[in-house]
């Protein structure tokens, strides 16, 4: 497969994975799908991991990959394949910020995972609080019953910040691929040339 059709595969998988986290990130604003106060909501949620991180910071990369199938650059310095060679080599600053994106967007994941949600502990005093530390709630299903609102609200947590770390785990792994992909394009040219036909031209 052609690099550049390579890397069209890798545009066409974030896409998908940036949604997912983007709604994710959305849904996380109602633990325990139950509309709160602000300050009320879980602090890493604020940090926007999923919509800047996974979502937005990712967009960019997605689409600079899938334009490389059909990237027209002809020729410079009378070097036909150097156009196409340059797109390639750029891919890989964007692929970097991707890194950067997802990487922001599994480490919130992990802190919020460990620290766990904030929620109800008293319902007669309204107290708000972080019942959990250090993840210990992980293994103890039964401490999860220590909040009292919103309901489900540790299982809705740990769910969608879970999904946010695979996701974003899978994306700075595309990234990365396409990092090596983008030098072996720069470094080797595209299979498929990008003016194919001229160079049978009188």
């Amino acid at each position: 497969m052609c690099s550049g059709g390579f890397a069209k595969c890798l545009g066409i998988s974030l896409m998908p994975l940036s949604i997912i986290c983007v709604l994710c990130n959305i849904l996380l604003f109602f633990p325990g799908g139950k509309s709160v106060e602000s300050e009320h909501i879980t602090q890493q949620v604020w940090y926007f991991g999923g919509i800047l991180g996974s979502g937005v910071l990712m967009i960019f990369p997605a689409l600079v990959f899938l334009g490389l199938k059909n990237n027209d650059c002809c020729g410079c310095c009378g070097n036909e394949s150097c156009g196409r060679r340059f797109a390639m080599l750029s891919s890989i600053l964007f692929a970097a910020v991707g890194v950067v994106g997802a990487g922001y967007s599994v480490i919130v994941s992990a802190v919020a995972i460990n620290q766990g949600p904030r929620c109800v502990v008293d319902k007669t005093k309204n107290l708000w609080e972080y019942p959990f530390s250090n993840g210990d709630y992980l293994s103890n299903k039964t401490a999860w019953d220590i909040c009292e609102e919103p309901p489900n609200v540790v299982s809705w947590h740990l769910s969608l910040f879970s999904v946010l770390l695979v996701m974003g785990l899978i994306q700075m792994a595309l990234c990365a691929v396409q990092v090596v992909n983008g030098l072996l394009g720069a470094l080797c040219g595209d299979c498929c040339g990008c003016c194919g036909g001229s160079d049978g031209a009188v």
